[in-house]
């Protein structure tokens, strides 16, 4: 057997991808290292969302270059949005890379690593997905606890900074029952949750021309299966959150009670500018119908600073938002403009990068805030969480886990596993975490 190394960068759905090229590779040859110098196939998933993540990518290639002058035999990929994005420039910046493969080419590696085997230099990069059911492929996953199905890839948005409709093409959308089979697999593995991923998770169904097709359907589906476990789902876009999803959220006891919601800005003119399709105001209807629904429902989001033509009075109507709609976390980023993208041809708009990443700080100073005071809210409440990992020290072993609404809780106890489901009494809370003790 051949020795494998894959560094991941950025999203779930990347992560899921290299899950499935390690299941691929494992069938031809190739079992997986956690030590890139001893391996014999370097490869590297990359993300392309902000030019900080590219950077990586290319850095890390230049690591990789080096190690290639001692052992020439070592073979050198990268797949992921930066190589479907740039494989012009990838030869040319990093000439000993041996294996160049898009977004929609992994279901083409058997074929593709032969060619490398024989000392061939390869790059495969289509804008037409190659097609396969993912269930007759192997998949090697890293998680213990979690289990991750890709049930959409792709976007129809085209918001004016995001790349993904050119890595990851337009909407497609697997059939339920290829679905529900990699899901029945997962739970005979021993998975206890289920994570169902797109980058637009609730536009699911659309592009098969079956009405019945939708994410409420398909969880009401997946909660039918037998088993002890729970389902989530992300990312949601605002305005296809439908009545009848938050719906099934509430009937299907499987499925957590948390949203992912992005909502990029607090202003309606820069929602506009990105050409996000719903209002400041359309957005604030959807996260209160579901505040009034869920009792301990947990709300998240994404927020760009700095985006251009962003004034100081509409960057502070999204510090008022956060504080508003009493978000519980986001994810923050300062604007990084985009190739193709029509941001990124805002050049006489953008944003002093000082006002930028200044902006950035009292972001995430907000974020700091608000989780605090979310989290303070769960205090002397009791959690149902699902123990995801575990530390020891001094003799003490602290249980690391998740409730059903994301909340991290940490609890003391010696007398549960990886994988078990416990109640647990919320004692204390922090900004990032909340602490407590089991209860019967």
């Amino acid at each position: 057997m051949k020795k494998l190394y894959i560094q991941t960068l950025g999203c779930q759905m990347n992560k899921s991808d290299s899950e499935r090229i390690a299941g691929i590779l494992s069938e031809h040859n190739y079992i997986e290292t956690d030590n890139e110098k001893e391996a014999d196939l370097l490869i590297i998933n990359t993300c392309s969302i902000r030019q900080l993540s590219a950077d990586k990518a290319y850095s890390q290639l230049g690591v990789w270059g080096k190690m290639k002058k001692n052992r020439p035999n070592i073979k050198i990929g990268i797949c992921g949005c930066v190589a479907q994005q740039d494989k012009a420039n990838i030869r040319k910046r990093a000439p000993y890379v041996d294996l160049i493969f898009g977004t929609h080419n992994i279901y083409e590696l058997p074929e593709l690593i032969k060619r490398i085997e024989n000392d061939e230099k390869v790059c495969s990069i289509t804008n037409n997905p190659v097609i396969k059911d993912q269930n007759d492929f192997k998949i090697i996953r890293k998680d213990s606890v979690n289990a991750w199905i890709p049930i959409i890839e792709g976007c129809n948005k085209f918001c004016t900074y995001c790349v993904v409709p050119f890595t990851r093409g337009r909407e497609r959308s697997r059939f339920p029952k290829e679905i529900l089979k990699e899901a029945q697999n997962i739970i005979k593995e021993g998975f206890k949750e289920i994570t169902l991923l797109g980058q637009n998770v609730d536009s699911y169904g659309k592009d098969l021309g079956d009405k019945d097709i939708t994410l409420a359907n398909l969880l009401r589906e997946l909660n039918k299966l037998e088993g002890d476990f729970r389902i989530r789902f992300v990312t949601s876009y605002p305005s296809d959150i439908t009545d009848d999803l938050i719906d099934a959220v509430d009937e299907c006891e499987k499925v957590c009670k948390y949203f992912h919601i992005p909502m990029q800005s607090g202003n309606s003119r820069i929602l506009k500018e990105m050409n996000r399709r719903y209002t400041k105001e359309q957005y604030y209807e959807i996260v209160s119908k579901i505040r009034k629904r869920f009792e301990n429902v947990t709300i998240t989001s994404d927020f760009i600073a700095g985006f251009p033509s962003e004034t100081e009075e509409e960057f502070q109507d999204t510090l008022d938002a956060i504080d508003e709609l009493e978000l519980d976390y986001s994810n923050t980023a300062a604007y990084s403009p985009r190739e193709f993208t029509k941001a990124g041809r805002m050049v006489d708009k953008f944003i002093p990068e000082n006002i930028k990443y200044e902006r950035l700080e009292r972001l995430n100073e907000k974020n700091r805030e608000v989780c605090l005071k979310s989290n303070e809210k769960f205090t002397g409440k009791v959690l149902k969480v699902l123990v995801e990992g575990k530390t020891e020290k001094e003799g003490k072993i602290t249980l690391n886990s998740r409730a059903d609404n994301n909340k991290i809780v940490h609890f003391e106890s010696n007398q549960y596993n990886i994988g078990d489901f416990v109640n647990v009494k919320i004692t204390k809370a922090q900004t990032w975490c909340l602490y407590g003790e089991p209860v019967e």
